[in-house]
């Protein structure tokens, strides 16, 4: 038998699978990490411990615990949490904890200078994105400006799959999706990097080699088999962003067709005829040479759910504490009483790209509950949610189908409540783990032994959540309260950050 190992780095758990050649799954595993916080906007990860770590953990307990010989994984394919500003020295040596994606606004400052030097209509045009907190360009300048001794000492910038290459197989690489989210540095006109717009960020030479996600880029080392359980020469594949692996993994192939990823952020990725340039969401070539897609993600959604359970149920163990929470939001009606809140708590990303939103309750009384809450927060992501789709659709590019998948499709108000704001159903497919299983599906197609179409023997079909369209009429009024508020105190928000 012939064995796919994937392996997915999230914000908050890591998770791996073993399949085989018919896409069962022989062995699961996942483990927990946390993020970081050192200062409001901020978010970051240890690298050693959070991206290495546990992809050495993985591997190992899931050779372990199917109990196959090594030397029959066909292939690697590993996802992570992007895009990610990392520098490292000589020796590949983290200098400092990897900075994460959108949800980390601490180059907001450099993401305005930047704007401002270039214009967003060239940005637009030449790099299919404005610069927002997704963008790792800024990110590297902040390091430039703010710590410029640790910039003398970088000679790459890593993300968090090139830094999981980087020790599996001693290549510096990254794949086209995620190199797209370096901009003002990588320009879709020729797909790779360039300095065209400006030189003052970072020579291209000290950023990573660009492939396709299915190249097959080196294989595993003898030090990484050591370390991982692994066969030393097993081949390896570039990989990509966890979102893009967990569109594959939930069959998401042909334009029009969404995925929607219920994890620590809500991402949304839609593959497209041709490059759609639109400054409320983000561009990028998809896996595969020759083809488009759209994204948009928020800023917090399960990081959020997280946040409450840490301060508003610590008389609650981890384990119980989601499913009280549940009940008493499900015991609360639609519309929760008549709260909204603003899910923007580390600003926000698509549609509004504004690193000062704030997060806000608006309608409170002495008759609310904890339970009131927990579900006005989970409508409040229902709601920026749908302030994305409407942003397709005001693009012309409305979804033709919406496929679900991440941990929070396990939360049922949460995932209801979405489809009654979009006014949408959302599928779902049997296998539910997403990104790892997604790159164990790219690792196998990397090698020949399936094609694209296999994706739905794989994985088919299991069940439908349909839209409740009473409901859909008090989420209506909510909804339009939710944006009034946004854009009514937007400038009072800004005030508050001095």
């Amino acid at each position: 038998m012939s064995y796919y190992l994937g392996i997915d780095i999230g914000t908050f758990e890591s998770k791996g699978v073993l399949v085989d050649a018919d896409g069962h799954i022989v062995a699961q595993a996942a483990r927990g990490h946390e993020m970081q916080v050192p200062r409001p906007g901020w978010a970051e990860h240890n690298p050693d411990e959070d991206w290495w770590g546990d992809f050495v953990y993985l591997s190992n307990r899931l050779l372990l615990d199917s109990r196959i010989d090594p030397k029959a994984v066909r292939s690697v394919a590993c996802s992570a949490i992007g895009p990610c500003m990392l520098p490292v020295d000589q020796q590949g040596r983290p200098l400092m904890n990897g900075v994460l994606y959108g949800v980390d606004n601490r180059a907001a400052a450099e993401v305005d200078h930047l704007t401002a030097l270039i214009g967003e209509d060239v940005l637009l045009e030449q790099c299919g994105n404005a610069l927002t907190s997704q963008s790792i360009g800024p990110k590297i300048l902040w390091l430039k400006n703010r710590h410029p001794d640790l910039f003398a000492k970088t000679h790459k910038i890593h993300t968090s799959t090139t830094y999981i290459m980087q020790k599996l197989t001693d290549c510096c690489v990254i794949d086209h999706y995620t190199a797209a989210n370096f901009s003002p540095l990588y320009r879709v006109s020729n797909n790779g990097w360039s300095t065209a717009l400006t030189d003052t960020i970072i020579e291209p030479d000290r950023l990573p080699d660009i492939h396709w996600s299915t190249e097959i880029v080196g294989s595993v080392t003898s030090k990484a088999a050591a370390q991982t359980g692994l066969a030393a020469g097993t081949p390896v594949i570039t990989g990509t962003i966890d979102a893009a692996a967990e569109a594959i993994s939930v069959g998401v192939l042909s334009p029009g067709e969404m995925m929607m990823m219920y994890g620590s952020t809500i991402f949304i990725i839609m593959p497209t005829h041709e490059r759609v340039s639109d400054s409320r969401l983000w561009y990028a070539p998809w896996l595969f040479e020759g083809q488009h897609t759209s994204m948009a993600g928020l800023a917090t959604s399960g990081t959020l759910t997280h946040w409450f359970r840490d301060q508003f149920a610590r008389e609650l163990s981890r384990e119980e504490a989601f499913g009280v929470l549940a009940g008493e939001a499900m015991a609360s009606p639609p519309g929760a009483k008549g709260l909204v809140m603003l899910p923007y708590f580390s600003g926000e990303r698509t549609p509004i790209h504004d690193p000062h939103a704030k997060g806000m309750l608006f309608g409170m009384n002495l008759s609310h509950n904890r339970g009131d809450i927990y579900r006005a927060l989970l409508e409040g992501i229902a709601f920026g949610t749908a302030h994305v789709i409407d942003t397709f659709r005001d693009v012309g590019k409305p979804p033709q189908a919406l496929y679900a998948v991440g941990g929070g499709t396990k939360n049922t108000l949460w995932s209801q409540a979405t489809s009654d704001v979009c006014g949408m159903p959302q599928i779902l497919r049997q296998k539910t783990m997403g990104a790892s299983y997604g790159d164990a599906f790219l690792g196998a197609l990397a090698v020949g032994d399936v094609a694209l179409g296999d994706l739905e023997a794989w994985n088919p079909r299991a069940g439908t959540i349909e839209p409740d369209l009473r409901t859909g009429e008090i989420y209506n009024r909510h909804y339009d309260v939710f944006k009034s508020l946004y854009e009514q105190t937007r400038d009072l928000m800004v005030r508050l950050d001095g």
